[in-house]
């Protein structure tokens, strides 16, 4: 879609004519490009990586060279393809290509087949091209690559999708998986810092640093610092493999060039000619190389070779030269490719640490949008194949060298293709990696963390899906962070970053979601022509000096430097094209660096707001600075703001109606509302994104009254006749996945679902092939399945044991990926009905959460003069402290809408003081015949009485969330015990207990229950009976005597004191079981544990 006319086909309002369309049934020609929007950053992004970015990793990718048998060998992989997911060779089956419905009911991986080219040379004479199978790599719905690929809404409906299907993610085993968006340091840009644990890095260390991102075109990424040091030198730093390296950075400048030394003074101190420190202090670091006998470049090259090269792993004929420059190109200013580039960006640098250390330029702020930019899903896929296919390259040699202890190799194209299918398969790590969220790399990717990189996609309801396409997070390191400034919402965030889409608790401020037209730029853009087209607009180049002052200027570098500077200097140039052409202009592009420009813009909101000569721009619209769920909110500027905040959470734990293709899928667990409706009052947006396709709530009518003392503090009372006739019915699927091959290691291949004919254990519950009946009732006992063993003859049933009944919704029969699986996989759809209970949770659009308290009988609730009876009781009180007057409004305009046959549009900024929505829907009532006020007369349901207050009454948009009761009661009477301590053991899956702690006995003690604490501890819990020494006090030593022979016709056997070798002082005492349990434990150690018997 076209960036500039994404946002100018904007509904006017929303409406409820498509509702009634008879079209509205029938899928579209196209899918909605509003939708497709959301995740176009994902797509575009892997797209970007297996075209584009995979011949330029694969042309990074260094030859692999190693010595075999006197040979120098080199493996260089040429060339990279993946293919799209089909069905392996030799498969018998109509289609070929797969498709993410059929992985998702196989519970398998989405995925295509990586191709690459391997040239082999020995002794620098090349030997030939193979082309050789690296593994199966995950494929991104609706990606280039997948086969959804630009298929139409119905050709998706045939493939079993949804029309909408917007794609963006992976399938790992049948779940869908999410690369999470991260935050990252902007690229290539050097960052004053200020950080005091600096100081702990060594003697002479200070708080005071440069650092840089180094990112390569292909994306490899490594961190570089610069540290300034007390006695005035500097230090650099870098990483490699996960390991710290330090080394001054007068070593680096002379290996860089083969420059004299006061020419690299000479670079150092440009600029800084009259700073004599400064001057002394580059001197310094050119004299600690000397000291150490480096005088040219070739020498400072073997010193530096000598000391690094054990830590390469390079072949023995590199020279100590060679493997400085190796080290250099992978860790020193690896974006750069000429080392003149690296010395000067170095220079630039030192001359900004020496700024900073003086106090001659500010610290930059590192969580600032400003040095800041965006991890793409396709960037760090293409980042972990890259370092996965230069694994793939040193296991060949690993595994050359393991058949060459067996038997006598000969390198020859047919031997190496042998041994190229020894080599390690990139499909584990892959899945393993989008599995988890786990990274596994020896070089870290440049990365701070190595866990969270991946979420599932799930489908809980629409909101919450869309909602993690547009998730940026800052990482999981930041989290354990005490500080509290990475949190902060910063005012250069405007536009980029929703201040109201951030959890509560302790991922808030650093989980954050992109506003609605945020865009993330996954592209790069060629600068070869901007240095002319700067000079033709005015701008003098500075001689041997790049526009970023990092030196000469690569003509293929992202557009990062220039577009910070050019909109300024365009927006200078020509006036005021606000106020003369009436321009909207919208910094969106994130990745391009605009966040710095965005700093020094002054721009409007609202037309009236635009001054001539100051204004240079407008907002495309006033809630741009909302996310996309943040714009569902209805009247969100009339809220307080944690409110807003509540929301936009409560909204992703919403049962509504996730898809339409229930029959289709196989997730574990989806929820669906029976009765959704369209909501009278909403957001333009709300219509933008189509969302009535899938809807999350119900009008209610509701009542502001304290009627009972069942609505106290968020509790809510409900119409019973309401519920009856379906308000917020839902069910939830749960779907049990079976497979039978995993029943037993052995003998696996002999079952087979299925049941014997006549036995009496299945009663008529099960049909012949050993699968319940479709729409089937289920109770606990029920027989589930049955599956036989063919060899054996026997015949397995096994039982429904969940105590919540259940309707078979669906069974899918599953087989293998080559088609040749038997009758041994299915997967069980049941449908649980769920109708709301007594300790339900709903919740309105405001962050106004309440529980199901009671379900009032109509005949008792209160009702108007017309005879209408609220189905939802609000209390009163919470609305004073929380200040959402949204939900007063929307009353109000659900009231109207429903009395004059409207939908009213709720985006928030429509009104103001000036135009005040009390007034606009008051009047509207008032013009329906009712209060001004939205209140009503309401009469005792009780007593017939008319109510002395006038009752605020309405329509409102209701939500029911997900956590119900059926979900989370735990009871118990009897139950397992733990085998070490013989108390209840605990969790709700396994029928445990409930802890009783310390703060529940404390308690029991305040309200002097102490013979109830001891019934809760000891009774209910461990009580045993012991046999205990009186003399001696030991629990350990009484033991029972031996049994008496068959003959003897004593029978009595006593308890004897091992250490006494008595009976008689032997007695019992009740004591808890793991008192016993420590005293053994204790005795182990040599400390006994005496008793005094009273």
């Amino acid at each position: 879609m076209d960036p500039s006319g994404r946002w100018r086909n904007l509904p006017g309002g929303p409406s409820l004519k498509h509702l009634t369309n008879p079209s509205y049934r029938i899928p579209r020609e196209q899918q909605k490009a509003a939708l497709q929007e959301l995740t176009r950053a994902h797509v575009d992004s892997f797209n970007y990586a297996v075209c584009e970015g995979l011949s330029q990793a694969v042309q990074a990718i260094p030859s692999f060279e190693f010595a075999f048998k006197d040979e120098r060998i080199s493996f260089t992989i040429v060339d990279a393809v993946i293919s799209p997911p089909t069905v392996p060779k030799g498969t018998i089956c109509k289609e070929l290509s797969v498709y993410p419905a059929e992985c998702r009911g196989r519970r398998s991986t989405y995925r295509g087949k990586l191709t690459a080219d391997i040239s082999w040379s020995v002794n620098g004479i090349s030997r030939g091209v193979i082309k050789q199978f690296l593994g199966h790599v995950p494929i991104m719905v609706k990606s280039k690559l997948c086969n959804l690929h630009n298929l139409p809404p119905k050709a998706l409906i045939e493939h079993h999708e949804e029309a909408e299907e917007m794609g963006g993610y992976f399938i790992i085993n049948g779940i869908e998986k999410v690369i999470r968006m991260l935050i990252m340091p902007r690229r290539n840009f050097p960052i004053a810092l200020i950080r005091p644990k600096w100081k702990s890095r060594g003697p002479g260390y200070t708080q005071f640093g440069v650092s840089m991102h180094c990112v390569r075109g292909d994306h490899s990424a490594v961190n570089m610092n610069l540290h300034y040091l007390e006695n005035g030198t500097v230090m650099l730093n870098f990483i490699y493999r996960k390991e710290l390296f330090f080394l001054p950075l007068g070593f680096a400048l002379k290996a860089l060039v083969s420059f004299s030394d006061y020419q690299i003074f000479q670079e150092l101190v440009k600029g800084k000619e009259d700073d004599s420190f400064f001057r002394n202090s580059v001197s310094q670091m050119l004299r600690i190389v000397m000291e150490e006998g480096c005088s040219t470049q070739k020498q400072v090259l073997n010193y530096l070779g000598e000391c690094f090269r054990v830590k390469l792993n390079l072949p023995d004929w590199y020279s100590n030269e060679q493997a400085t420059e190796f080290l250099f190109d992978q860790c020193i200013c690896i974006h750069l490719k000429s080392n003149i580039e690296k010395l000067h960006l170095l220079c630039f640098m030192t001359r900004k640490l020496f700024a900073l250390a003086k106090g001659e330029c500010m610290e930059e702020n590192p969580d600032s949008l400003v040095n800041q930019e965006i991890l793409t899903p396709g960037q760090l896929f293409l980042m972990f194949l890259k370092e996965k296919m230069e694994a793939w390259l040193m296991s060949i040699k690993i595994a050359l060298d393991k058949r060459a202890q067996k038997t006598n190799v000969s390198i020859n194209t047919e031997n190496l293709m042998k041994i190229f299918s020894m080599g390690g398969d990139l499909t584990r790590p892959f899945e393993y990696l989008l599995a988890t969220g786990n990274l596994r790399s020896k070089t870290g990717l440049g990365f701070m963390q190595d866990s969270g990189l991946c979420v599932v996609a799930d489908k809980l309801n629409f909101i919450r899906y869309l909602s993690h396409f547009r998730c940026v997070h800052r990482g999981g390191d930041f989290a354990k962070m005490r500080t509290t400034t990475v949190r902060r919402l910063l005012p250069e965030s405007w536009g980029f970053l929703c201040p109201v889409n951030t959890p509560d608790g302790a991922p808030c401020g650093l989980m954050n979601h992109l506003t609605a037209i945020c865009e993330v730029v996954t592209q790069f853009a060629y600068t070869t022509s901007i240095p002319a087209l700067l000079c033709t607009l005015g701008v003098k180049r500075k001689k041997n000096s790049s526009l970023d002052g990092s030196g000469s200027c690569p003509h293929h570098r992202k557009i990062k430097s220039v577009s910070r500077t050019l909109p300024f200097y365009h927006s200078l140039q020509t006036g005021t094209p606000c106020a003369e052409f009436g321009i909207r202009q919208r910094r969106t592009n994130w990745n391009h660096g605009t966040g710095a420009y965005n700093l020094f813009m002054n721009i409007a909101i609202f037309e009236d707001e635009v001054c001539a000569g100051v204004n240079t721009h407008q907002e495309l619209f006033p809630h741009s600075l909302l996310s996309v769920i943040a714009n569902f909110i209805p009247f969100s500027d009339h809220n307080q703001s944690p409110r807003n905040m509540y929301q936009c959470q409560m909204s992703k734990q919403t049962m509504g109606f996730p898809l339409l293709t229930y029959q289709d899928r196989s997730d574990n667990k989806l929820y669906r509302l029976q009765t959704p409706q369209s909501p009278l009052v909403r957001p333009y947006m709300y219509d933008y994104y189509d969302m009535d396709n899938y809807p999350i709530g119900t009008n209610a009518i509701v009542a502001v009254i304290s009627y009972t003392g069942y609505d106290m503090e968020d509790a809510m009372i409900v119409n019973k006749s309401s519920w009856e006739r379906g308000f917020a019915h839902g069910s939830v699927y749960k779907t049990e996945f079976i497979n039978l091959s995993e029943k037993f290691k052995q003998g696996a291949d002999s079952l087979v679902f299925g049941v014997k004919p006549g036995d009496p254990r299945i009663m008529q519950k099960l049909d012949d092939d050993g699968l319940p009946f479709i729409g089937a009732k289920l109770q606990y006992g029920d027989p589930h399945y049955g599956y036989l063993n063919l060899s054996t003859g026997e015949s397995y049933v096994v039982y429904y044991k969940s105590k919540e009944n259940c309707i078979v919704d669906n069974i899918k029969v599953c087989s293998n990926d080559s088609g040749s699986g038997k009758f041994k996989c299915i997967c069980i759809t049941m449908r649980v009905p769920r109708n709301p209970t007594i300790g339900d949770k709903f919740a309105s659009r405001h962050g106004q959460k309440g529980i199901l308290s009671r379900l009032w009988p109509a005949e008792d609730m209160p009702f108007t003069e017309s005879g209408m009876v609220p189905d939802i009781l609000f209390n009163p009180h919470g609305f004073p402290s929380r200040m959402t007057i949204g939900m007063l409004i929307e009353s109000m305009a659900g009231k109207s809408a429903a009395l004059h046959g409207l939908c009213h549009d709720a985006t928030p900024f429509i009104f103001s003081e000036e135009n005040s929505a009390l007034e606009y829907f008051g009047e509207m009532l008032k013009a329906a015949g009712y209060n001004f006020y939205g209140t009503e007369r309401l009469y005792s349901g009780i007593s017939g009485v008319e109510l002395e207050a006038d009752i605020f009454i309405g329509v409102v948009y209701y939500q029911r969330l997900r956590h119900m009761v059926s979900d989370k009661f735990q009871v118990r009477t009897t139950g397992a015990r733990d085998k070490v301590t013989n108390q209840p053991i605990g969790g709700r899956n396994v029928q445990g207990g409930i802890r009783f702690g310390e703060m529940e006995r404390d308690a029991l003690l305040a309200h002097g229950t102490s013979f109830l604490l001891h019934d809760r501890l000891f009774n209910c819990s461990d009580r045993s009976v012991a046999h205990v020494c009186v003399k001696c006090g030991s629990l350990l030593s009484p033991l029972l005597e031996k049994p008496p022979p068959s003959w003897s016709a004593m029978r009595n056997r006593k308890y004897n004191c091992t250490v006494c070798n008595r009976s008689d002082t032997i007695d019992t005492v009740s004591v808890p079981y793991v008192f016993r349990y420590f005293v053994a434990e204790l005795a182990a150690m040599n400390i006994r544990v005496k008793l005094d018997v009273i």
